[in-house]
């Protein structure tokens, strides 16, 4: 086989081409399993040419994480509308989440299957991802907890409900993160089992977490039995 004739582009746009293959051939095929060989083919170009362009396999799968996540994480703060009520920029933001996920299986085979299970310095680009959607979502939660505030507390005056959902920092980020890591999980779910639609995954994540959030901020948290309180405060 002769030489894989390639055509004179910008660096830049070589380079993206590049990468699209190799998240195709990482997400399909898995780190371990993916080779340049692989990657160079499906780019149109030759391997020497890869290697000029990344340096290594290594820095290849660094440059497909960093680029897809930062195209993940761009993508759920562009699809939530700033001025809404804080239901609807969450479901924004997770329409936008599985949206994207769905529409780039290979690119969220990367980061959620491939990245996080072979080790540094791959999990450190993921885990500042994660970082950034965490903080984003956190935000949310506490533009909620501000939006139903008042609400709360005219209803607690009135001896409707015993508390009201001025929550914690601590509790906030534990939400957050409960969130992202259901919303990821549903992902790898929704992305695997046919029929399964962007929406649908959206609505199923509401369901399960406005409506805990929502009686949080209303004022109604749940609480362990009070013989269980003890027991677990003592752990």
């Amino acid at each position: 086989m002769g030489a894989v004739k390639t055509k004179r582009m910008p660096r830049a746009v070589r380079e993206q081409q590049m990468l699209d293959a190799a998240v195709q051939i990482f997400g399909q095929r898995g780190y371990m399993a993916a080779s340049m060989d692989e990657i160079a083919e499906l780019a149109g170009v030759s391997k020497p040419l890869v290697y000029l362009y990344l340096n290594s396999k290594e820095d290849l799968f660094t440059a497909c994480i960093r680029r897809e996540a930062k195209a993940l994480v761009e993508a759920v703060r562009a699809g939530v509308r700033p001025g809404l009520a804080a239901d609807r920029q969450l479901w924004e933001g997770l329409g936008a989440f599985f949206a994207h996920t769905a529409r780039n299986p290979d690119a969220w085979a990367v980061l959620h299957l491939q990245a996080r299970t072979h080790g540094e310095p791959f999990a450190s680009e993921v885990a500042a991802m994660r970082e950034e959607i965490v903080a984003f979502v956190t935000q949310l939660i506490l533009a909620a907890a501000r939006e139903a505030l008042p609400q709360a507390l005219g209803c607690a005056r009135a001896g409707r409900y015993p508390h009201d959902p001025d929550l914690p920092e601590r509790e906030v980020t534990g939400l957050a993160e409960a969130l992202v890591g259901a919303a990821e999980s549903l992902a790898a779910w929704a992305n695997a089992t046919p029929g399964v639609t962007a929406r649908q995954a959206a609505a199923t994540m509401m369901n399960f977490a406005w409506a805990g959030l929502g009686d949080l901020m209303a004022g109604r948290p749940w609480s362990p039995p009070e013989d269980q309180q003890a027991g677990a405060q003592a752990g």
